[in-house]
């Protein structure tokens, strides 16, 4: 299949739209007589030949820009088929490589490929490299399925290697009929790896080129895109404005991505019936796998009267819900990363939540993510204290081939593999190994990770939160941890302090200002539980047991003010662990006794239709840091 130039984005491809990758292997045809490509090298490159592109494989493509050069035969070698010619599409074209690779070489290809030992392989390539009378190009592809270690290899890989070593140094340049240009016939080794062979068959060679295919770049996303969009239902009808809004979008929304992955974008748009003004729904079809987008099924309405909604669970932390509804309609407006980028593959939102413990920080992405997805057992979360040994970055997004837990893959990518709309919660992120943090810039930035698989998962439907403790503590001059932020503290001082700390940690500490710069301006400080933030708390856990008893085990209990403000003083006495702590103080010192004195009222005292009815407790006590209650 080939495009036709029909933009002026195209019409402009020529050779400048070539990658360099290609522009330099032409540069070094008569100065390298080997070639080493690794990277991507499974992808498809479009060929630009007058009003013309031809999406053509590796191979193919290689063939194309040497017969500019004027090269005339190919022939390709693997471990698996054996050689094979190679030849364009003209009737006289597959002849003429059979007759002379036949002639010149004894190569009698039967059913189009003849299979060989790797002894005689090399005989028959170094006769080809030392031919003089035509320019002939030889392509061992699957060259990474020649050795089997690359550090420890066997006598016949050495030897194979070590012929090859030798043969690129003892090739020559050569000049044919009319082309004055003198240039080797080179060899193209394809491999995956670069480091799939051993480092001195090419390093510190100058007569070996290492040349690493990079996925491509908008240079030359954009006069492929350009081409390939005819394709595409409705593209016709969109004038030139539109046209050229769409191609630019589509070029930035494929950032990363493969020209493979580009031809696949449109073909799924065309088998889901989306036009050219969609093409972002089919971007982001390609990249997530669903139809279904939570985002657009919002419920406006719920997310205006969120506060309201999430202060029920969230409390004395109005600034808090204020900058995290911020970013959460920031999100669902499809605004967010809008100041850097009109096309963003960035994640719908990032906050980071700083403070003191207890305080609601990781109640509050819960709430988020039950008032997006309807479910706040939907957000993911790491516990990053478990990540903070060097090599847990594996863990964390999968372990390369050869490598223990390879075949598991990663936590962080599975999950938002399986889970693309999602709140991913990363607690506690300074106790993270530096080299996540990396991967985290990467994420803030890019939208995107590529796991030891080398599969590519994308953040860009997710909201990411960092949880942190950072600046409730600081280092005097002593080095002694000393408490940076308390109590007595109005929220403004305690929100500067901490913020303060934050901006140490990553500038001075870490030495990393750019992850602080990606989070930007989403740091969100929470207060302390204050006096009256801590009777709130206290009175909605306890409304939370009563209801939970009846729901549960249908007994009605009523407490009587007297004991309830007994067990209140007790529970909100130090609220040095905020709202966790009084939770786990209401535990001891309520739920403890009250389910002991519950427990024979529930096997004896259960009445025929199943109610026990307890208008009161009747007592409330304490002995030796023991509490009782008496029904």
């Amino acid at each position: 299949m080939s495009y036709d130039k029909t933009s002026s984005a195209a019409g402009r491809a020529g050779d400048n739209a070539r990658p360099r990758w290609i522009r330099d292997i032409k540069r070094f045809l008569n100065i390298k007589s080997q070639f080493v490509l690794s990277g991507n090298i499974r992808d498809i490159y479009p060929f630009y030949n007058n009003d013309r592109a031809v999406p053509l494989q590796l191979k193919q493509y290689l063939r194309e820009n040497l017969a500019a050069e004027g090269f005339q035969y190919y022939i390709c070698y693997d471990p698996i088929d054996g050689f094979s010619p190679l030849y364009d599409a003209a009737p006289e074209a597959e002849k003429a490589a059979y007759d002379f690779f036949n002639a010149n070489f004894g190569i009698d290809f039967k059913n189009g490929a003849y299979a060989c030992s790797t002894v005689k392989a090399f005989e028959i390539i170094k006769k080809i490299v030392d031919y003089k009378d035509a320019f002939a190009a030889v392509f061992v592809d699957f060259a990474s399925r020649l050795i089997i270690n690359p550090s420890g290899l066997s006598a016949g890989e050495k030897d194979f290697f070590s012929a090859f070593l030798k043969l690129s140094y003892t090739a020559f340049p050569h000049i044919t009929g009319s082309d004055k240009t003198p240039k080797y016939n080179p060899i193209f080794w394809i491999c995956d790896k670069e480091n799939d062979f051993p480092s001195w068959f090419f390093v510190n060679n100058p007569k070996i080129r290492p040349v690493v295919i990079s996925k491509p770049d908008a240079a030359g996303r954009k006069p492929f895109i350009a081409l390939i969009s005819k394709a595409i239902k409705g593209f016709d009808e969109c004038g030139d404005v539109k046209k050229k809004e769409i191609i630019t979008s589509f070029v930035e929304s494929t950032e990363g991505m493969h020209n493979s992955d580009i031809i696949a974008i449109t073909q799924l748009a065309r088998s889901e019936g989306l036009g050219f003004d969609s093409i972002a729904e089919a971007v982001r079809r390609y990249k997530i796998g669903v139809t279904e987008d939570p985002w657009a099924r919002l419920d406006k309405d719920k997310i205006k009267n969120a506060r309201e909604i999430i202060e029920r669970r969230i409390k004395g932390q109005p600034q808090a819900v204020i900058k995290t509804l911020d970013v959460i309609k920031r999100s669902v407006t499809g605004l967010s990363g809008a100041a850097h980028s009109k096309v963003s593959g960035k994640p719908r939102g990032v906050m980071f939540f700083a403070g003191p413990t207890g305080t609601g920080k990781t109640e509050i992405a819960k709430a988020v993510t039950e008032l997006i997805f309807g479910d706040e057992k939907a957000y993911i979360r790491f516990d990053m204290s478990e990540f903070s040994a060097e090599h847990s970055d594996q863990r964390l997004l999968g372990a390369p081939p050869g490598y223990i837990g390879y075949d598991a893959g990663g936590e962080l990518t599975n999950a938002v593999r399986e889970k693309p709309f999602s709140v991913i919660l990363f607690d506690e992120i300074e106790k993270a190994h530096p080299k996540i943090l990396d991967k985290f810039l990467q994420i803030l930035e890019d939208g995107r990770l590529t796991d030891g698989s080398g599969n590519t998962v994308y953040f860009s439907e997710s909201i990411i939160v960092f949880t942190s403790n950072l600046g409730i503590y600081r280092q005097d001059e002593t080095g002694r941890k000393v408490q940076n932020v308390n109590h007595e503290m109005d929220f403004c001082k305690l929100e500067v302090r901490i913020r303060s700390e934050i901006d140490n940690y990553f500038k001075l500490v870490l030495g990393r200002p750019e992850i602080l710069n990606r989070i930007g301006e989403n740091i969100i400080v929470f207060d302390f539980i204050r006096e009256d933030t801590a009777s709130q708390i206290f009175n909605k856990i306890m409304q939370n047991i009563i209801e939970r008893l009846y729901e549960n085990n249908k007994i009605t209990l009523s407490i009587p003010d007297a004991i309830c403000d007994q067990i209140r003083q007790i529970c909100v006495s130090d609220l040095s662990n905020g709202g966790r702590g009084i939770g786990n103080k209401i535990e001891t010192v309520f739920l403890n006794p009250l389910s002991r004195a519950l427990f024979d009222t529930l096997i004896e005292g259960r009445s025929e239709d199943g109610d026990i009815k307890i208008c009161s407790i009747k007592a409330f006590t304490e002995h030796a840091g023991v509490y009782s209650i008496e029904i």
